[in-house]
């Protein structure tokens, strides 16, 4: 029988042995210094694209910080609104301080008295939406239709829709009322006139009133009639709920001077 030879064992060199002076360099350790001046360069790119991207997000912040224009739901601007009645300037907030992104501000206006007064004018419409048991507290449901309401004005009268609201409420704010007067059986009216606040608070409560009729059992929505009040409210026509009453309110007080 022949003689196998034996194997023989490979031994492989430990990887921290340095070599030696008469020993040559071998592919790996030529490649090594190639492979770390390319990650080298690697990580100077990847600095140089994470200040660009740094940069960029600070233009981009720079862009929103400088935005401080406030528009009510991002589209109505309260720049160039203004109070044509010199007597209702307080008492209609809408510029200022009292622009507002939505009408929504969960101010504690009832807190005080003629603190109301500071809440601004849309926010007070929307307000006046919530009455009837059914609809008290429905606050976001009446801010969607005062939306929806701004948004038809606009494309019905090509105008800020902000300011249509205030002109219908300056409008539709009656100037003169009759109280009672006397005692002891013997009642008559008076004549007096009415406070600029109490104008104020009379025309947005006319003017809910009005939609709320016209939309009760009506294929027409609810911001579609608030739209059309709104907007005849705005010219002084007849057609308006708040223009006949307020008409009506200030013949009686003539009546009675």
């Amino acid at each position: 029988q022949a003689k196998v030879p034996p194997r023989r064992r490979r031994t492989f060199a430990a990887p921290h042995r340095t070599r030696g002076i008469n020993e040559t360099a071998t592919m790996a350790d030529v490649e090594e210094p190639q492979y770390e001046e390319e990650v080298a360069a690697e990580g100077e790119e990847e600095e140089v694209e994470g200040e660009e991207e740094e940069e960029e997000e600070e233009d981009e912040y720079a862009a929103i910080g400088g935005a401080t224009e406030v528009k009510l739901f991002g589209k109505w601007s309260f720049d160039d609104v203004e109070v044509r009645d010199i007597s209702l300037v307080d008492y209609i907030a809408c510029t200022g301080d009292h622009a507002v992104f939505l009408p929504h501000t969960a101010g504690r206006y009832q807190k005080k008295r003629f603190r109301k007064a500071s809440c601004p004018i849309v926010e007070r419409l929307a307000c006046c939406l919530m009455k009837k048991g059914r609809n008290s507290g429905k606050k976001l449901m009446a801010c969607r239709i005062v939306q929806h309401t701004l948004e038809i004005i606009h494309l019905l009268t090509d105008q800020n829709p902000i300011q249509v609201v205030v002109d219908a409420i300056i409008n539709s704010g009656p100037r003169e009322d009759s109280t009672r007067v006397g005692g002891a059986g013997v009642v008559r009216r008076q004549a007096v006139d009415m406070s600029p606040f109490r104008r104020v608070n009379y025309a947005l409560y006319l003017i809910a009133t009005g939609a709320r009729e016209a939309s009760f059992r009506n294929l027409k929505t609810m911001a579609e009639c608030l739209a059309e009040e709104l907007i005849n409210a705005a010219r002084g026509s007849s057609n308006s709920y708040a223009i006949k009453k307020k008409d009506e309110i200030e013949r009686v007080a003539k009546s009675n001077r």
